[in-house]
């Protein structure tokens, strides 16, 4: 007799899954709710499909002698016990049921709150409003609408407190969850793994996400003041692991931006257009641990090196190395350990104005992360972690803030 196959009772839910981002957001089955009293299941049956998460987290610095201040004059995360929480409801729509390719209609909201809100601020709105389908047997790929291109261009590492920081695109103008903006993508698959990717987007303010959020809170603006179009280009090999064939994602991209922003060597002078940033990217499996059972398993390394123009953008250069283990254990085969290295380089024009008013400044900022995060049931995630940070704040310092060493710790829960 034939084995015969396990059916997958989730295996429905894959189609009503947000489709174009490269965030591996959990399906149904990796949810607290999965299908209670088949709500799930009566939605599916007229093509709608939902995934909610609250992702929640706190970082305290350790070392004595933090300068604790006020809120209002906190100058990093972690200065003072810091709290942040986001929370997401993204539905869809499925239009292929209609006969169109891969059709889907995309709604989502986020709220997010923090205790310090410079990294903010709090805000209430849109997330996406999109609208995707595919050609050409999914040869090429197009989704327009209000999108949030951190989630479909460059790749973070993990959705969690550990991450490539990808705050030096977000400056030269690229959208984020809290500030969507009105973009149209294309993706051409050359093959399975082979790709091109290109967005015209509506950038996000030259000042800056806190500036933007501010003055479009609910993101349904079409743009912001001084705001123009960012291109983005991305080139990229991405092969998913299978038994003997490592987990491999290459990308590399540019973006330009007509934004008109304050120039740093000179911030008296007229705003000025042309800004851009760059953008080159690395992961790859470098052992399998369960290669016949779960292939995805294993140790990872990898390495992010991304740039801007230092007359435009206080971040002119930021460098990363990775190293990360999926399910280190038999009996843990969803957890995840990551140690993360990371240099960012300030704006020397921006520096050296701070030093010629008699400020303490500094060139650069660097870090090393390591966090584990357990998955302890379907849908519930937890994570800690310790971070030290040499000059954690963003260009001027006082003798009081030149080290940090930050307890992390964060919640992560889908429905």
């Amino acid at each position: 007799m034939r084995p015969q196959k396990t059916i997958d009772p989730f295996a429905r839910y894959d189609n009503l899954r947000e489709k174009g981002l490269w965030l591996n957001i959990p399906g149904p089955a990796d949810t607290i709710d999965q299908d209670k009293d088949g709500v799930r299941s009566a939605l599916a049956d007229v093509g709608i499909g939902y995934i909610g998460w609250t992702h929640n987290s706190f970082a305290n610095n350790q070392l004595p002698n933090a300068a604790r201040s006020t809120i209002a004059n906190q100058l990093y995360m972690g200065q003072n016990p810091t709290f942040a929480s986001a929370n997401f409801m993204i539905v869809t729509y499925d239009l292929s049921r209609f006969g169109i390719a891969d059709g889907q209609i995309v709604v989502g909201a986020e709220q997010q709150y923090w205790t310090w809100d410079r990294p903010g601020p709090d805000r209430a709105g849109i997330n996406t409003l999109a609208y995707y389908q595919t050609f050409f047997d999914r040869t090429l790929e197009l989704k327009l609408g209000y999108l949030r291109n951190q989630n479909e261009f460059t790749g973070t590492l993990f959705g969690g407190i550990t991450g490539s920081n990808m705050s030096a695109l977000f400056q030269a103008g690229m959208s984020t969850n809290a500030a969507p903006t009105p973009a149209v993508n294309l993706k051409y698959n050359f093959d399975d793994r082979l790709y091109n990717k290109v967005s015209v987007q509506r950038s996000i303010s030259p000042d800056g996400a806190y500036a933007h959020i501010t003055e479009n809170p609910t993101g349904l603006n079409w743009s912001t003041a001084n705001a123009g179009i960012l291109l983005v280009e991305e080139a990229g090999y991405k092969s998913k692991a299978a038994a003997g064939v490592p987990d491999t994602w290459l990308r590399a991209g540019v973006g330009l931006n007509s934004s008109r922003y304050t120039n740093l060597a000179d911030p008296k002078q007229q705003r000025e257009s042309g800004n851009n940033f760059h953008y080159i990217a690395a992961d790859r499996q470098l052992w399998q641990i369960d290669a016949s059972g779960t292939p995805s398993r294993g140790i990872y390394g990898g390495f992010s090196i991304m740039g801007a123009p230092p007359v435009l953008n206080k971040i002119s250069q930021y460098y990363e190395l990775r190293l990360y283990a999926k399910g280190p254990f038999d009996s843990r085969p969803s957890d995840l350990i990551a140690l993360v290295a990371s240099k960012t380089s300030w704006s020397k024009f921006a520096v050296d104005a701070a030093l010629a008013k008699g400020q303490l400044a500094h060139r650069d900022t660097t870090a090393i992360t390591g966090t584990y995060t357990a998955h302890l049931a379907p849908g519930i995630y937890a994570g800690v972690g310790l971070s030290y940070v040499h000059n954690p704040t963003s260009i001027t310092h006082t003798s009081q803030t030149e080290h940090a060493l930050n307890l992390l710790v964060s919640t992560l829960i889908f429905f």
